[in-house]
């Protein structure tokens, strides 16, 4: 079983995404929040469950997807994934991923 850990940038991102939402409703804040950490928690077991970032050749970065979100991941080795950030799915991921 695979470690996660989250960057400082995908915590950020996580506390936008829950700030943004809570400015209408807490509790879907909160809802969306926890769903996008249980989605993260499936790459301990399942890191590969996400489709490969091609722009990036060098390094195994990954993505996968909660709701509107894509969840973008390096594979450091089997033993280490690193979420790298949470992004809407109209960002352009491109910008913060190079």
């Amino acid at each position: 079983m695979a470690k996660v850990a989250w960057t400082l940038e995908a915590i950020r991102c996580l506390e936008g995404i829950h700030e943004y939402i809570a400015a209408d409703s807490r509790e879907a804040a909160i809802g969306v929040v926890r769903g996008i950490y249980a989605k993260v928690q499936l790459l301990r077991t399942h890191p590969r469950l996400g489709q490969r970032y091609e722009p990036i050749a060098d390094q195994e970065v990954r993505e996968t997807s909660y709701g509107h979100y894509r969840i973008a991941y390096l594979i450091v080795d089997e033993t280490h994934i690193e979420v790298l950030g949470v992004f809407h799915g109209r960002m352009d991921i491109d910008r913060y991923l190079r």
